[in-house]
């Protein structure tokens, strides 16, 4: 048998309950839904590392890996990977922690994994070197 998986042993970047408006007719919730929290979990480490505005400019992969239900808790933990000159790459891992009307309450699972490259940008929007750290 398995052990149980745990969270990861650091502060989550972002933490949420989905809701019944972020699901498809068949009552699961979007892929775009977690891609979108992805995207924001990402950015913020992006933007603590290059200590002002970033824009999304790829995603390098994204692995749907589990389904993530309403009522779950979804973890979003982010860590930066690689810093370039004027980018920033970042990689997410989203877990769940089931909700009460799941067979098993409170099982965590490893739902997503996801890789975004950001790009630092002035106040024109125009690239900008990524500070030491």
């Amino acid at each position: 048998m398995n052990e149980p998986l745990q969270l990861p042993n650091r502060h989550a970047t972002l933490r949420l309950v989905p809701m019944v408006k972020d699901t498809n007719a068949a009552g699961d919730v979007f892929g775009g839904w977690v891609m979108s929290q992805v995207d924001i979990a990402g950015s913020i480490e992006a933007v603590r590392r290059a200590k002002g505005r970033v824009v999304t400019v790829a995603v390098n992969a994204f692995h749907f890996v589990a389904p993530v239900f309403v009522n779950d808790l979804a973890s979003f933990y982010a860590k930066v990977i690689k810093v370039g000159h004027t980018s920033i790459t970042v990689d997410v891992e989203v877990y769940a922690e089931r909700g009460l009307r799941s067979p098993n309450p409170g099982e965590i699972v490893k739902v997503t994994e996801a890789v975004l490259t950001y790009v630092a940008v002035d106040e024109k929007r125009k690239k900008r070197p990524v500070p030491p750290e």
